[in-house]
């Protein structure tokens, strides 16, 4: 079993990493293999809108999201992990995921299903703001949301002050508990022969007809 911790920081080994990295040891701890991604620092363009994802079935722009997609296909469970500006997601990581998921909204295989969580980074406020916005991309998605002891964050301006959060670090150390657990537990019923529900044709309806 694999996890995909996404490192949605402009900092490589900065506070969003701190922090994954603090999820991955106990994922590693319970025999569950991780791999944290960076998105890196390079321009990421937000959706077109152009719709040419439903007949190449990945995003028209071959980028870091494509790269990341790929991964995807054989990851049993995600983390995202960003920090916050100015109340919300990175506009980095925002724009990863509005076309992560769009583009990859028919391919039901890659994310339905498959647990999810988020971890947020913040020198004080709008974590709260940040872990909703990241959380809603899985409920549309059918990922179960795997939670921890309180909201999925840690504070400080650095590594060193995000370590030294210790409320922060022992919500991570649950988080990777929890996220193995719900992991060994779909392997399990998968062995009792308990297979997923069908997954039903999606219906789009408007509000105004």
């Amino acid at each position: 079993m694999k996890v995909l911790l996404v490192n949605g920081g402009p900092h490589r080994e900065g506070c969003v990493y701190t922090a994954l990295t603090e999820v991955a040891k106990e994922l590693n701890q319970e025999g569950i293999e991780t791999e944290i991604f960076w998105i890196g620092v390079k321009p990421i363009s937000g959706c077109i809108a152009c719709h040419k994802c439903s007949e190449l079935g990945k995003c028209v722009f071959s980028d870091v999201v494509n790269e990341f997609a790929l991964k995807a296909k054989s990851a049993d469970g995600f983390i995202f992990g960003t920090p916050v500006h100015y109340a919300s997601a990175s506009g980095a990581m925002t724009s990863f995921m509005d076309r992560l998921f769009y583009s990859n909204f028919s391919n039901q295989d890659i994310f339905r299903l498959k647990p999810a969580a988020t971890v947020v980074s913040a020198r004080r406020a709008g974590t709260t703001a940040t872990f909703d916005q990241l959380n809603k991309y899985y409920t549309m998605n059918q990922m179960p949301v795997i939670s921890s002891r309180y909201w999925n964050m840690v504070h400080g301006s650095n590594p060193e002050e995000v370590k030294k959060d210790e409320e922060g670090m022992q919500i991570m150390r649950i988080l990777g508990k929890n996220m193995a657990y719900y992991l060994k537990c779909i392997e399990a019923g998968k062995e009792k022969g308990i297979h997923p529900p069908v997954a039903e044709k999606i219906t789009f309806t408007n509000f105004i007809r």
